[in-house]
Protein backbone atom coordinates (compact mmCIF):
# COMPACT_ATOMS: atom_id res chain seq x y z
CA UNK A 1 0.00 0.00 0.00
CA UNK A 2 2.87 2.35 0.85
CA UNK A 3 6.00 2.71 -1.21
CA UNK A 4 8.86 3.46 1.27
CA UNK A 5 12.60 3.65 0.84
CA UNK A 6 14.01 1.47 3.63
CA UNK A 7 17.57 2.65 2.89
CA UNK A 8 16.84 6.16 4.02
CA UNK A 9 19.72 6.54 6.54
CA UNK A 10 18.94 10.18 7.23
CA UNK A 11 15.41 9.32 8.37
CA UNK A 12 16.65 6.60 10.71
CA UNK A 13 19.24 8.96 12.19
CA UNK A 14 16.68 11.61 13.02
CA UNK A 15 14.32 9.05 14.53
CA UNK A 16 17.12 7.71 16.74
CA UNK A 17 18.09 11.25 17.71
CA UNK A 18 14.53 12.10 18.67
CA UNK A 19 14.19 8.88 20.73
CA UNK A 20 17.46 9.68 22.51
CA UNK A 21 16.35 13.22 23.30
CA UNK A 22 12.97 11.96 24.56
CA UNK A 23 14.74 9.45 26.83
CA UNK A 24 17.12 12.09 28.18
CA UNK A 25 14.22 14.43 28.81
CA UNK A 26 12.32 11.72 30.68
CA UNK A 27 15.41 11.01 32.86
CA UNK A 28 15.82 14.75 33.57
CA UNK A 29 12.16 15.03 34.60
CA UNK A 30 12.42 11.98 36.91
CA UNK A 31 15.63 13.31 38.49
CA UNK A 32 14.13 16.74 39.12
CA UNK A 33 10.99 15.20 40.61
CA UNK A 34 13.08 13.00 42.94
CA UNK A 35 15.22 15.94 44.10
CA UNK A 36 12.18 18.18 44.76
CA UNK A 37 10.37 15.37 46.65
CA UNK A 38 13.47 14.63 48.77
CA UNK A 39 13.87 18.34 49.59
CA UNK A 40 10.21 18.69 50.65
CA UNK A 41 10.40 15.56 52.87
CA UNK A 42 13.67 16.74 54.52
CA UNK A 43 12.29 20.23 55.22
CA UNK A 44 9.05 18.78 56.66
CA UNK A 45 11.01 16.38 58.94
CA UNK A 46 13.32 19.16 60.17
CA UNK A 47 10.38 21.47 60.90
CA UNK A 48 8.63 18.74 62.96
CA UNK A 49 11.86 18.01 64.86
CA UNK A 50 12.35 21.72 65.65
CA UNK A 51 8.76 21.97 66.93
CA UNK A 52 9.21 18.95 69.23
CA UNK A 53 12.52 20.25 70.60
CA UNK A 54 11.00 23.68 71.23
CA UNK A 55 8.09 22.16 73.18
CA UNK A 56 10.49 19.99 75.27
CA UNK A 57 12.67 23.04 76.04
CA UNK A 58 9.62 25.04 77.15
CA UNK A 59 8.43 22.21 79.46
CA UNK A 60 11.92 21.88 80.98
CA UNK A 61 12.12 25.60 81.60
CA UNK A 62 8.70 25.49 83.34
CA UNK A 63 9.87 22.59 85.52
CA UNK A 64 13.07 24.42 86.45
CA UNK A 65 11.04 27.48 87.52
CA UNK A 66 8.71 25.26 89.60
CA UNK A 67 11.66 23.52 91.27
CA UNK A 68 13.30 26.85 92.14
CA UNK A 69 10.04 28.02 93.68
CA UNK A 70 9.72 24.85 95.78
CA UNK A 71 13.37 25.10 96.87
CA UNK A 72 12.76 28.64 98.11
CA UNK A 73 9.67 27.43 100.04
CA UNK A 74 11.71 24.61 101.62
CA UNK A 75 14.41 27.09 102.65
CA UNK A 76 11.76 29.24 104.35
CA UNK A 77 10.39 26.19 106.21
CA UNK A 78 13.90 25.21 107.30
CA UNK A 79 14.49 28.70 108.70
CA UNK A 80 11.16 28.52 110.62
CA UNK A 81 12.10 25.08 112.01
CA UNK A 82 15.48 26.41 113.09
CA UNK A 83 13.78 29.31 114.87
CA UNK A 84 11.37 26.91 116.64
CA UNK A 85 14.24 24.67 117.65
CA UNK A 86 16.08 27.66 119.08
CA UNK A 87 12.99 28.69 121.07
CA UNK A 88 12.49 25.14 122.34
CA UNK A 89 16.17 24.93 123.33
CA UNK A 90 15.91 28.23 125.21
CA UNK A 91 12.78 26.95 126.99
CA UNK A 92 14.62 23.75 127.90
CA UNK A 93 17.44 25.80 129.39
CA UNK A 94 14.94 27.88 131.40
CA UNK A 95 13.28 24.70 132.70
CA UNK A 96 16.62 23.28 133.68
CA UNK A 97 17.42 26.47 135.54
CA UNK A 98 14.03 26.31 137.30
CA UNK A 99 14.63 22.69 138.28
CA UNK A 100 18.07 23.58 139.58
CA UNK A 101 16.65 26.47 141.61
CA UNK A 102 13.91 24.20 143.03
CA UNK A 103 16.46 21.57 143.94
CA UNK A 104 18.58 24.21 145.61
CA UNK A 105 15.59 25.47 147.60
CA UNK A 106 14.65 21.90 148.60
CA UNK A 107 18.16 21.29 149.81
CA UNK A 108 18.12 24.55 151.77
CA UNK A 109 14.74 23.67 153.30
CA UNK A 110 15.91 20.21 154.24
CA UNK A 111 19.01 21.67 155.83
CA UNK A 112 16.93 24.25 157.63
CA UNK A 113 14.50 21.49 158.77
CA UNK A 114 17.35 19.54 160.26
CA UNK A 115 19.03 22.51 161.90
CA UNK A 116 16.01 24.36 163.26
CA UNK A 117 13.00 23.44 165.24
CA UNK A 118 10.14 25.39 163.91
CA UNK A 119 7.02 26.33 165.56
CA UNK A 120 3.82 24.72 164.43
CA UNK A 121 2.71 27.92 162.80
CA UNK A 122 5.99 28.21 160.98
CA UNK A 123 5.81 24.55 159.99
CA UNK A 124 2.33 25.14 158.60
CA UNK A 125 3.62 28.08 156.63
CA UNK A 126 6.57 26.08 155.44
CA UNK A 127 4.24 23.25 154.43
CA UNK A 128 2.11 25.70 152.49
CA UNK A 129 5.22 27.05 150.79
CA UNK A 130 6.36 23.52 150.06
CA UNK A 131 2.94 22.65 148.68
CA UNK A 132 2.93 25.73 146.50
CA UNK A 133 6.47 24.92 145.42
CA UNK A 134 5.45 21.34 144.60
CA UNK A 135 2.41 22.65 142.72
CA UNK A 136 4.60 25.01 140.70
CA UNK A 137 7.03 22.18 140.09
CA UNK A 138 4.19 19.93 138.83
CA UNK A 139 2.96 22.72 136.56
CA UNK A 140 6.48 23.21 135.28
CA UNK A 141 6.82 19.47 134.72
CA UNK A 142 3.51 19.52 132.76
CA UNK A 143 4.78 22.35 130.65
CA UNK A 144 8.04 20.48 130.10
CA UNK A 145 6.07 17.43 128.87
CA UNK A 146 4.06 19.61 126.54
CA UNK A 147 7.21 21.28 125.21
CA UNK A 148 8.86 17.88 124.76
CA UNK A 149 5.81 16.64 122.80
CA UNK A 150 5.93 19.73 120.66
CA UNK A 151 9.64 19.19 120.14
CA UNK A 152 9.03 15.57 119.05
CA UNK A 153 6.33 16.69 116.65
CA UNK A 154 8.65 19.36 115.31
CA UNK A 155 11.38 16.76 114.81
CA UNK A 156 8.94 14.46 112.96
CA UNK A 157 7.80 17.33 110.76
CA UNK A 158 11.42 18.30 110.21
CA UNK A 159 12.23 14.72 109.09
CA UNK A 160 9.26 14.76 106.71
CA UNK A 161 10.32 18.12 105.33
CA UNK A 162 13.90 16.88 104.97
CA UNK A 163 12.67 13.78 103.13
CA UNK A 164 10.52 15.92 100.84
CA UNK A 165 13.49 18.18 100.24
CA UNK A 166 15.70 15.17 99.42
CA UNK A 167 13.05 13.88 97.00
CA UNK A 168 12.91 17.27 95.30
CA UNK A 169 16.68 17.38 95.12
CA UNK A 170 16.74 13.91 93.51
CA UNK A 171 14.09 15.01 91.03
CA UNK A 172 16.11 18.13 90.28
CA UNK A 173 19.20 15.98 89.64
CA UNK A 174 17.23 13.65 87.35
CA UNK A 175 15.67 16.54 85.45
CA UNK A 176 19.07 18.21 85.21
CA UNK A 177 20.52 15.02 83.71
CA UNK A 178 17.61 14.77 81.31
CA UNK A 179 18.09 18.39 80.36
CA UNK A 180 21.80 17.74 79.74
CA UNK A 181 20.94 14.72 77.57
CA UNK A 182 18.32 16.75 75.73
CA UNK A 183 20.78 19.57 75.12
CA UNK A 184 23.31 17.08 73.79
CA UNK A 185 20.62 15.55 71.53
CA UNK A 186 19.61 19.02 70.34
CA UNK A 187 23.24 19.88 69.60
CA UNK A 188 23.67 16.60 67.68
CA UNK A 189 20.48 17.21 65.72
CA UNK A 190 21.58 20.76 64.99
CA UNK A 191 24.81 19.37 63.55
CA UNK A 192 22.86 16.88 61.46
CA UNK A 193 20.47 19.61 60.36
CA UNK A 194 23.42 21.81 59.36
CA UNK A 195 24.90 18.93 57.37
CA UNK A 196 21.53 18.33 55.72
CA UNK A 197 21.19 22.01 54.89
CA UNK A 198 24.66 22.01 53.33
CA UNK A 199 23.80 18.89 51.33
CA UNK A 200 20.52 20.51 50.32
CA UNK A 201 22.37 23.60 49.13
CA UNK A 202 24.68 21.39 47.08
CA UNK A 203 21.69 19.54 45.64
CA UNK A 204 20.01 22.85 44.85
CA UNK A 205 23.16 23.97 43.00
CA UNK A 206 23.18 20.71 41.04
CA UNK A 207 19.45 21.11 40.42
CA UNK A 208 19.97 24.64 39.06
CA UNK A 209 22.66 23.33 36.72
CA UNK A 210 20.33 20.56 35.54
CA UNK A 211 17.51 23.07 34.99
CA UNK A 212 19.88 25.34 33.05
CA UNK A 213 20.98 22.44 30.84
CA UNK A 214 17.37 21.35 30.47
CA UNK A 215 16.35 24.83 29.32
CA UNK A 216 19.11 24.76 26.72
CA UNK A 217 17.98 21.34 25.48
CA UNK A 218 14.38 22.54 25.52
CA UNK A 219 15.30 25.53 23.36
CA UNK A 220 17.06 23.24 20.89
CA UNK A 221 14.12 20.83 20.75
CA UNK A 222 11.66 23.73 20.42
CA UNK A 223 13.69 24.92 17.47
CA UNK A 224 13.40 21.45 15.91
CA UNK A 225 9.66 21.13 16.62
CA UNK A 226 9.07 24.54 15.01
CA UNK A 227 10.35 23.30 11.64
CA UNK A 228 6.81 22.38 10.44
CA UNK A 229 5.61 25.96 10.99
CA UNK A 230 8.67 27.29 9.14
CA UNK A 231 8.12 24.85 6.24
CA UNK A 232 4.45 25.85 5.90
CA UNK A 233 5.44 29.54 5.93
CA UNK A 234 8.11 28.93 3.28
CA UNK A 235 5.61 26.91 1.20
CA UNK A 236 3.02 29.72 1.33
CA UNK A 237 5.65 32.26 0.34
CA UNK A 238 6.78 30.03 -2.56
CA UNK A 239 3.24 29.42 -3.90
CA UNK A 240 1.96 32.95 -3.30
CA UNK A 241 -1.55 33.37 -4.79
CA UNK A 242 -1.16 30.48 -7.25
CA UNK A 243 -2.56 27.74 -5.01
CA UNK A 244 -4.38 27.91 -1.67
CA UNK A 245 -3.20 25.45 1.00
CA UNK A 246 -4.38 24.59 4.50
CA UNK A 247 -2.83 27.02 7.00
CA UNK A 248 -2.56 24.38 9.78
CA UNK A 249 -0.91 21.40 8.05
CA UNK A 250 -0.01 22.85 4.63
CA UNK A 251 -2.05 20.27 2.67
CA UNK A 252 -3.49 20.79 -0.85
CA UNK A 253 -7.19 19.86 -1.20
CA UNK A 254 -8.80 18.84 -4.53
CA UNK A 255 -12.52 18.12 -4.85
CA UNK A 256 -13.38 14.53 -5.86
CA UNK A 257 -16.34 15.75 -7.94
CA UNK A 258 -13.86 17.46 -10.30
CA UNK A 259 -11.51 14.47 -10.51
CA UNK A 260 -13.96 11.51 -10.52
CA UNK A 261 -17.51 10.61 -11.41
CA UNK A 262 -19.75 9.59 -8.51
CA UNK A 263 -18.86 6.11 -7.23
CA UNK A 264 -15.97 5.81 -9.71
CA UNK A 265 -12.21 5.61 -9.16
CA UNK A 266 -11.31 6.38 -12.82
CA UNK A 267 -9.63 9.77 -13.18
CA UNK A 268 -11.43 12.12 -15.56
CA UNK A 269 -9.42 13.06 -18.64
CA UNK A 270 -10.44 16.71 -18.48
CA UNK A 271 -9.27 16.89 -14.84
CA UNK A 272 -5.75 15.65 -15.54
CA UNK A 273 -4.50 19.03 -16.79
CA UNK A 274 -5.54 20.98 -13.69
CA UNK A 275 -4.28 18.14 -11.45
CA UNK A 276 -0.91 18.18 -13.24
CA UNK A 277 -0.60 21.96 -12.88
CA UNK A 278 -1.54 21.96 -9.16
CA UNK A 279 0.77 19.02 -8.42
CA UNK A 280 3.79 20.54 -10.16
CA UNK A 281 3.29 23.89 -8.41
CA UNK A 282 2.77 22.34 -4.98
CA UNK A 283 5.36 19.54 -5.14
CA UNK A 284 7.80 21.77 -7.00
CA UNK A 285 7.72 24.23 -4.11
CA UNK A 286 8.51 21.37 -1.72
CA UNK A 287 11.35 19.62 -3.59
CA UNK A 288 13.11 22.64 -5.05
CA UNK A 289 13.09 24.98 -2.06
CA UNK A 290 16.40 24.59 -0.14
CA UNK A 291 14.66 25.56 3.12
CA UNK A 292 12.10 22.74 2.76
CA UNK A 293 13.70 19.82 0.92
CA UNK A 294 16.23 18.81 3.66
CA UNK A 295 13.32 18.23 6.09
CA UNK A 296 10.95 16.47 3.64
CA UNK A 297 10.21 12.80 4.45
CA UNK A 298 7.08 11.75 2.52
CA UNK A 299 4.48 13.13 0.10
CA UNK A 300 1.12 11.60 0.98
CA UNK A 301 -1.94 11.34 -1.29
CA UNK A 302 -5.10 10.67 0.75
CA UNK A 303 -8.54 9.76 -0.56
CA UNK A 304 -11.61 10.86 1.44
CA UNK A 305 -15.35 10.14 1.00
CA UNK A 306 -18.60 11.22 2.64
CA UNK A 307 -20.56 8.97 5.01
CA UNK A 308 -23.01 7.66 2.40
CA UNK A 309 -22.61 3.88 2.22
CA UNK A 310 -20.66 1.46 4.41
CA UNK A 311 -17.24 2.03 5.83
CA UNK A 312 -15.49 -0.74 3.89
CA UNK A 313 -17.06 0.32 0.61
CA UNK A 314 -15.91 3.91 1.12
CA UNK A 315 -12.48 2.71 2.30
CA UNK A 316 -12.02 0.71 -0.90
CA UNK A 317 -13.24 3.63 -3.05
CA UNK A 318 -11.01 6.18 -1.28
CA UNK A 319 -7.97 3.93 -1.64
CA UNK A 320 -8.57 3.30 -5.33
CA UNK A 321 -8.96 7.04 -5.96
CA UNK A 322 -5.74 7.82 -4.07
CA UNK A 323 -3.88 5.14 -6.07
CA UNK A 324 -5.33 6.47 -9.35
CA UNK A 325 -4.05 10.00 -8.58
CA UNK A 326 -0.63 8.64 -7.50
CA UNK A 327 -0.27 6.47 -10.66
CA UNK A 328 -1.07 9.45 -12.89
CA UNK A 329 1.33 11.79 -11.05
CA UNK A 330 4.17 9.28 -11.19
CA UNK A 331 3.75 9.06 -14.97
CA UNK A 332 4.56 12.77 -15.35
CA UNK A 333 7.98 13.82 -16.57
CA UNK A 334 8.19 16.26 -13.67
CA UNK A 335 7.86 13.38 -11.16
CA UNK A 336 10.55 11.36 -12.91
CA UNK A 337 12.88 14.34 -13.17
CA UNK A 338 12.53 15.23 -9.48
CA UNK A 339 12.65 11.54 -8.44
CA UNK A 340 9.33 11.77 -6.58
CA UNK A 341 8.73 8.00 -6.52
CA UNK A 342 10.73 7.25 -3.30
CA UNK A 343 8.80 9.99 -1.48
CA UNK A 344 5.19 9.47 -2.57
CA UNK A 345 2.67 7.18 -0.83
CA UNK A 346 -1.12 6.79 -1.14
CA UNK A 347 -3.86 5.73 1.26
CA UNK A 348 -7.62 5.83 1.72
CA UNK A 349 -9.35 7.24 4.81
CA UNK A 350 -12.99 6.37 3.97
CA UNK A 351 -15.17 8.91 5.88
CA UNK A 352 -13.03 8.97 9.06
CA UNK A 353 -11.96 12.58 8.45
CA UNK A 354 -15.25 13.99 7.17
CA UNK A 355 -15.48 17.80 7.14
CA UNK A 356 -18.15 19.20 9.45
CA UNK A 357 -19.60 22.70 9.68
CA UNK A 358 -21.30 23.51 13.01
CA UNK A 359 -21.38 19.78 13.78
CA UNK A 360 -23.06 18.84 10.48
CA UNK A 361 -21.17 16.94 7.75
CA UNK A 362 -20.46 18.88 4.54
CA UNK A 363 -20.63 15.97 2.11
CA UNK A 364 -19.39 17.89 -0.94
CA UNK A 365 -16.32 19.10 0.96
CA UNK A 366 -15.76 15.66 2.53
CA UNK A 367 -15.39 14.04 -0.92
CA UNK A 368 -11.83 15.11 -1.73
CA UNK A 369 -8.23 14.22 -2.52
CA UNK A 370 -5.62 15.69 -0.19
CA UNK A 371 -1.95 15.99 -1.12
CA UNK A 372 0.14 16.63 1.99
CA UNK A 373 3.69 16.29 3.17
CA UNK A 374 5.34 14.77 6.23
CA UNK A 375 8.63 15.96 7.68
CA UNK A 376 11.41 13.76 9.00
CA UNK A 377 10.81 12.68 12.59
CA UNK A 378 7.56 14.69 12.64
CA UNK A 379 5.77 12.27 14.98
CA UNK A 380 8.70 12.19 17.42
CA UNK A 381 8.98 16.00 17.34
CA UNK A 382 5.26 16.31 18.04
CA UNK A 383 5.53 14.00 21.09
CA UNK A 384 8.61 15.88 22.39
CA UNK A 385 6.78 19.19 21.98
CA UNK A 386 3.82 17.87 24.01
CA UNK A 387 6.18 16.72 26.80
CA UNK A 388 7.90 20.13 26.86
CA UNK A 389 4.59 21.99 26.97
CA UNK A 390 3.40 19.72 29.79
CA UNK A 391 6.62 20.34 31.74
Amino acid sequence: MFDRDNSNDSSNFWISYADLMAGLLFVFILLIGAIVSKSIILKSTLNKTDDKLSSVEIRLQDREIELKRKESELEKKERLLDEKNQKINSQDENLKKSKDELSTKDMKIQKQGKELTFKDSEIVKLNKLLLETNTQRDQLNGKIVIVQNLLEKSKVEQKKSQKTLDDYKNKVVILSNKLTDTNETVALKEKKMLALMNALDEKETDYNKIVENLQKQKAKIKNLTGIKVKVIAALKQELGDKISIDSKNGSLRLSSSILFDKGSSDLKDDAKGSLKEAFEEYIGALVTNPNIKPHLDKIIIEGHTDSDGGYLYNLDLSQKRAFAVMNYLLSLDFAKKQNIKPLIVASGRSYLDAIKVDGVEDKDASRRIEIKFRLKNEDAMHEIEKVLDAS
